[in-house]
């Protein structure tokens, strides 16, 4: 006869799965048979109680007060001119490169992805004015689009990033530490992605534009920019200094948008409605996968199933090089189904004691969920980016996919670098003594 944990492992287990298969929303896949799981546990009497209680616990979290700012920053971002601009200054910083409009869609998605923190905004916002540009210079719409969608993941570990958040809420971590070991990820991300642009676009013959502007009009496009690149150091800059906390700097962020919007002239009083409403679905959303998840990681330790992933890992190997890799294995797999946020909930309970105690930094292991979790939402079936990156090129999604294996195999590459080299995590950090150096 079963025992109770056991059980409550086989409810999880084979609800969740069945309950995504059936494209069910993921809260609810992972809530109710959390639910079922606890009434095995502990008695259908309880069972309500403590998950409710414990679904209250994990959103109560001044913490997590930083999310729905930052998502109506970008919100405002999205609406407020300010993505028209930074594009303009990548196509001026890139316009005499080859591919120079391929690699001004990737710049690009870098600057609003570094202020804006979300995926699929930059991905839709980007694209929406880099598509038309690049169909009339010739660029194949497949091409651009797999452009545009291989670089907008970069914002997802360019500080601040809000998938840093929700693992600093579950590792106990230092958001500052984590969003600065986002950089060398981040910076690599984009690298890769331009790498392969351009190594496609010159078998192609794609041509680089001939007009280039003059050094008065490339210096007022750039100082137009200015002033929405400098959220990134007040945000940033405010949390490494001390002066406010990742909250605070997240509600700056919104005053800050809702000013240069205002200046723009690109956001009006009666676009504010709307843009609130569209922000607190996504906060919504997010909030309920934070509450699901924890009630979810709660029953889940509750039952004993971390300590017997990890006895099964260890039993595998000892080794620090093969549990990561198949821990990093394990991840992208779950990403193409699952998003960052619930991912990051359910695994890094589970994993996060098991390589700290091979050894590895928190900060750097973050660093490598972030990263590799942010493949998972351009990889069918179900990233939400391939989705909204073929949308506004007007495609479906099977061209884009054909266009984006080359992308996907590069930074795959790029993961395992991050993996296996701490430093391009963690030197940042602790050179601005964010946390201690490794060893240390």
């Amino acid at each position: 006869m079963l025992s109770p944990s056991a059980v409550a492992a086989l409810i999880l287990l084979v609800g969740i799965v069945l309950l995504i298969a059936a494209s069910v929303p993921i809260a609810i896949a992972i809530g109710l048979p959390s639910l079922i799981a606890a009434m095995a546990v502990l008695g259908p009497e309880n069972a309500a109680q403590a998950v409710a209680q414990r679904m209250f616990t994990g959103t109560n979290s001044f913490s997590l007060l930083a999310i729905p700012f930052f998502v109506l920053a970008g919100a405002l971002m999205n609406s407020g001119g300010i993505a028209s601009r930074l594009i303009d200054a990548a196509k001026v910083l890139v316009g005499r490169m080859p591919a120079n409009l391929a690699m001004t869609n990737v710049v690009a998605n870098g600057m609003f992805g570094s202020v804006s923190g979300a995926a699929v905004a930059s991905a839709s916002a980007v694209g929406t004015v880099m598509s038309p540009r690049m169909r009339q210079e010739g660029y194949d719409r497949a091409y651009s689009a797999a452009v545009n969608v291989a670089s907008a993941p970069a914002g997802m570990l360019l500080p601040p990033s809000n998938t840093f958040i929700v693992y600093s809420l579950v590792s106990s971590t230092s958001i500052a530490a984590l969003f600065m070991a986002g950089v060398g990820p981040g910076v690599l991300w984009l690298l890769a992605v331009l790498l392969i642009a351009v190594w496609l676009a010159r078998k192609e013959n794609y041509k680089r534009q001939t007009e280039h502007p003059t050094i008065a009009q490339a210096l007022y496009v750039i100082w137009r920019a200015v002033p929405s690149l400098f959220m990134i150091f007040i945000v940033i800059g405010g949390i490494l200094l001390g002066w406010f906390t990742p909250t605070e700097s997240a509600a700056i962020a919104v005053i800050y948008c809702l000013v240069l919007g205002f200046l723009y002239r690109t956001l009006r009083i009666k676009d504010l409605p709307g843009i609130l409403l569209n922000a607190t679905r996504t906060t919504c959303i997010v909030m309920l996968l934070v509450a699901a998840s924890s009630a979810l990681s709660w029953v889940m330790a509750f039952a004993g199933i971390p300590d017997l992933i990890a006895s099964g890992l260890l039993s595998v190997s000892e080794s620090k090089v093969i549990i990561l890799f198949i821990i990093m294995i394990i991840l992208l797999l779950i990403g193409t189904f699952m998003d960052p946020t619930p991912a990051i909930l359910i695994f890094v309970p589970i994993f996060l004691p098991i390589v700290t105690e091979l050894g590895v930094d928190p900060v750097h292991f973050g660093a490598m969920v972030v990263m590799n979790l942010s493949l998972g939402v351009i990889t069918p079936p179900i990233g939400n980016v391939l989705f909204v990156g073929a949308q506004v090129a007007g495609l479906r999604i099977e061209p884009v996919i054909r266009r984006l294996w080359p992308y996907l195999g590069g930074l795959i590459l790029a993961l395992f670098a991050v993996v296996f080299i701490p430093q391009l995590s963690i030197w940042l950090p602790t050179t601005l003594g964010l946390m201690t150096p490794l060893g240390g």
